[in-house]
């Protein structure tokens, strides 16, 4: 993150200071300063860079400003940064331009680098061998530490990781692992299958990216080989590909809970944000037309017992609000693979327990407030209000929990909708309730207001 004092030395108007301190930055800073800049400047400030800092720069900047420079630089210019790239940021960034432009430039790569982002392009989105790297350090069955270090030194400089050195035969099958730590500390005659360990974490093309970053999180690791169906490697995955499998998985089941449709930022432009969030809303409008019709019915009913109008918002909030407490919890318990729809069972139990508590305290107090808003003759209202509290309260912890495990049992994501759907339903059922229930305190009872 830039620091005031980084923001403070960084003047466009100058540009030959500005040049000094932007080569003497880290990459990462350098990236976000120009992506902050106007759209008119950034290419000013790119060019700026000399040719290693702004192959570095590159690879940290957003999509979309990667694909403002390609069009912006000269050809050769464009060619050798993308050269210069790592295979999965690469493919990544080609999933965002046209599909002419991709086509230009991956003909003019080199054999090498156009296989290496050919191969990744060619799986599906969302998996392992769409965001793993072809840069890695292989080693044979035969060789001894000390030739293993020297294929290493003259061969896997530019490799994206050193740390894990894979074993293959001669087939590339998957056979061992060992660490750069093992290789230092052997003698050099020893020969790499003595040391290393038979037992590789691995993850096939077409696992989720997701579970990708649960196993590397499950069993501490800064890289993961991938291989395909028969075995054979094809790639690795690093930590910093898993940081952002995460915060994207994250990003997206926040968003869905709130509505908002894809990657949305902060400061997008307002025609975006329009565009993201407006197709929710309307949909989420035609939901709850569900609910109003619940109350359509009851409009005399209403009328005779004013207070209702004031109390029903609370029903609707509060009971909303305790369905997303436990459908939150349920989702990320499911996200991180804490729990899976098998633990139904044993999750609803445990919110049941605690929901019973919140119903009683939830019921108590709406009793309190419904007999302070109420007139003497409307009393009798706070009973029934009471008593349908609590009851939503624990429909809510019954949807939330419910909801989010259905969807994953029927492999969709359990983020998708489930916020709108839950406080639908409960609007739906507690208005339902609570007015059927003063109805019938009127017409069968004849309480008078």
């Amino acid at each position: 993150m830039l620091t005031q004092e980084i923001r403070n030395s960084l003047d466009i108007a100058d540009l030959n200071q500005l040049k000094y301190n932007l080569n003497c930055l880290q990459p990462v800073d350098v990236g976000e300063y120009i992506s902050q800049l106007p759209e008119k400047q950034r290419a000013i400030a790119f060019r700026l860079l000399n040719k290693d800092q702004a192959i570095d720069v590159f690879e940290y900047l957003p999509t979309e400003v990667q694909e403002e420079l390609i069009n912006s630089l000269h050809d050769a210019q464009v060619v050798h940064l993308v050269e210069e790239m790592s295979p999965d940021e690469r493919a990544e960034l080609f999933d965002e331009l046209p599909a002419g432009v991709v086509k230009r430039l991956l003909q003019q790569l080199s054999p090498e680098q156009r296989q290496a982002t050919s191969t990744i392009l060619g799986y599906p989105e969302g998996t392992a061998g769409r965001v793993m790297t072809t840069e890695y350090v292989r080693l044979r069955r035969g060789l001894t530490v000390g030739e293993a270090l020297s294929k290493i030194r003259l061969q896997d400089e530019d490799k994206e990781t050193i740390y894990y050195a894979y074993v293959t035969d001669d087939n590339r099958t998957l056979v061992s692992v060992v660490s750069l730590r093992q290789l230092l500390f052997t003698f050099p005659d020893v020969l790499i299958k003595d040391i290393a360990s038979p037992h590789v974490v691995k993850v096939r093309t077409e696992t989720p990216q997701e579970e990708v970053a649960r196993i590397m999180q499950r069993y501490d690791l800064i890289a993961m080989p991938v291989v395909d169906r028969e075995d054979r490697l094809v790639g690795i995955i690093t930590i910093d590909d898993v940081v952002d499998i995460l915060e994207e998985e994250a990003t997206e089941d926040i968003q869905k809970l709130a509505g908002v449709s894809g990657d949305e930022e902060a400061l997008s432009p307002a025609h975006i944000t329009i565009r993201k969030r407006l197709p929710w809303l309307l949909g989420i409008m035609g939901l709850y037309i569900g609910a109003a019709s619940a109350i359509a019915p009851f409009q005399q009913v209403i009328a005779a017992v004013p207070v209702l109008a004031v109390i029903m918002p609370i029903f609707s909030n509060t009971g909303g609000t305790v369905g997303i407490q436990a459908l939150t919890v349920t989702i990320r318990s499911l996200g991180v693979g804490e729990v899976t729809p098998g633990d139904t069972a044993k999750i609803l139990r445990k919110e049941l327990l605690a929901g019973l508590g919140t119903a009683l305290a939830l019921g108590m107090t709406m009793i309190a407030l419904s007999l302070i808003w109420a007139k003497p003759q409307e009393r009798w209202v706070a009973l029934i209000a009471g008593a349908v509290m609590a009851t939503n309260t624990m429909v809510a912890v019954t949807l939330g929990t419910l909801l989010p495990m259905g969807l994953k049992r029927w492999k969709l994501d359990p983020a998708l909708m489930s916020g709108p759907l839950v406080t639908t339903m409960l609007d739906t059922i507690g208005f339902l309730t609570f007015l059927s229930m003063i109805s019938l305190a009127l017409n069968v009872f004849h309480l008078q207001t």
